[in-house]
């Protein structure tokens, strides 16, 4: 029998009462990746049928997994993206737990795999559970986890869960002036060391993010209009993509494309590039976010944390969110890069039509005190 963790009770009641909304009747699609998420999916379960919805559990291996993704073939994808859409078609919350022991279990997996997997199965998936269900994804609190963020395990927990059972609903009414200025706001100007970036958000729709979609949150996103990007941004938080892991990411823009795009070296660089290469949206941007989870001060190659991080901000090269702010990019790719804006950082402004509105991740503007640390 799995182990459940007594604040993975408290977890479940955020994620079906809070983030998904489960009402009686309806199908919670309780997706479980490795073995140390058992749990908190039993957890997820018993919540489930405490409100009077029908768990529907679903159990993914990571090494399995990988021995599918080198050896797929097309109509293998298609047969089982038939299965995963019905899935989503007869869902009416998803929640997936990801709880994975190695975050780079598919690194050795062919370019041409992944972009392969991404375009027939991944990605519409992907789109329609966006688009048909209250959804949410979190990850759990693994020893692979609490190593990456180079802490004991029992002491990364504790932060795990001070972190992921915030109090969502205060901070949905501190986010609220932000949403209201980024609505207002045309033009975007990022400074900061080795960024000058600029663009606009006007008529762009804005989406609050506070415990709905992702556990943990706290980050409010837009995105830019598609062809106004011009300058170039230095993300300064390591990342993983398709478990590929990237650091010191220096992308330039003109007139919204990415024209130049390094790395830390010349191997990553290579990857980099292969993957921004991949169909023509990934060279543009989807979502552009402010980030100001309290608790979250430093990136640990889990985008889930890093895009939440204190005094941050991201953007998503490839796909913008058809459903909330759409800028009508589409790609197979959505990969979030950080930028951490705070003094410990380097420091760095943004100005929302030349007005400063954040200085080395403190917000200015008394109406967005409530955001800040």
């Amino acid at each position: 029998m799995p182990f459940i963790d007594p604040r993975d009770r408290e977890l479940a009641r955020i994620l079906i009462r809070h983030s998904t909304k489960a009402k009686k009747g309806e199908l919670v699609f309780i997706h479980a990746i490795g073995d140390d998420t058992l749990g908190l999916a039993e957890a997820i379960v018993e919540e489930t049928m405490r409100v009077g919805a029908s768990p529907y559990f679903v159990y993914t291996d990571p090494e399995i997994e990988r021995k599918f993704l080198h050896g797929a073939k097309e109509d293998m994808l298609e047969r089982r993206l038939r299965i995963e859409m019905a899935q989503i078609e007869n869902s009416d919350c998803y929640i997936a737990v990801r709880g994975s022991r190695n975050i780079f279990e598919s690194s050795d997996v062919p370019r041409k795999q992944m972009e392969l997997y991404n375009r027939i199965l991944g990605h519409p998936v992907r789109e329609k559970r966006v688009r048909d269900t209250r959804w949410c994804v979190l990850r759990y609190p693994t020893s692979s986890m609490a190593q990456l963020a180079m802490q004991p395990r029992e002491k990364f927990a504790e932060f795990y869960y001070r972190v992921c059972c915030t109090d969502y609903p205060k901070m949905a009414r501190a986010t609220k002036p932000l949403q209201a200025l980024m609505e207002k706001t045309d033009r975007v100007h990022i400074v900061g060391p080795g960024t000058d970036l600029s663009f606009s958000i006007k008529n762009i729709g804005v989406e609050p993010c506070t415990g709905e979609c992702n556990i943990p949150d706290g980050e409010c996103f837009t995105a830019p209009v598609r062809d106004s990007i011009n300058g170039t941004v230095q993300f300064n938080a390591a990342t993983v993509y398709d478990g590929i892991p990237f650091d010191a990411i220096k992308l330039t823009f003109k007139k919204g494309q990415i024209v130049d795009a390094v790395a830390a070296d010349a191997a990553q660089t290579k990857k980099l590039n292969a993957i921004l290469d991949q169909d023509e949206g990934a060279r543009y941007v989807g979502e552009y976010s402010l980030a100001y989870n309290p608790h979250i001060l430093h990136p640990m190659r889990d985008i889930l944390f890093d895009e939440k991080i204190s005094g941050s901000f991201h953007m998503a090269m490839g796909a913008a969110y058809e459903d909330k702010a759409d800028n009508g990019n589409r790609s197979a790719i959505h990969w979030d890069m950080v930028c951490i804006q705070r003094k410990d950082y380097g420091g760095g402004e943004i100005h929302f039509d030349g007005k400063l509105i954040r200085k080395d991740g403190i917000f200015v503007p008394k109406s967005l005190h409530g955001l800040n640390p």
